[in-house]
């Protein structure tokens, strides 16, 4: 798995918790909604740390327990 991959995986997983959509999470964090879209349609490469971070603010939530998932324990190298 990617990190995009593993960010959207991580994305929908925190929705699920908190009981709330895609778009909500948008609303809630200030991020545009074509930003979260294109993360989550993996129209971009990767998410900028400070958009993360915006989300994670949104989730009431800290950068640390965004990553601490399994989802980004075993990600493919990137550099080939």
């Amino acid at each position: 798995m990617t990190i995009s991959e593993a960010v959207v995986k991580r994305l929908y997983e925190l929705c699920e918790v908190h009981d709330l959509t895609i778009n909500k999470i948008s609303t809630i964090s200030g991020v545009t909604q074509s930003t979260v879209s294109d993360i989550v349609n993996r129209r971009t490469k990767s998410a900028r740390v400070d958009t993360i971070q915006k989300l994670c603010d949104g989730l009431d939530i800290s950068v640390r327990q965004f990553f601490d998932s399994p989802l980004f324990d075993d990600l493919e190298q990137e550099i080939r």
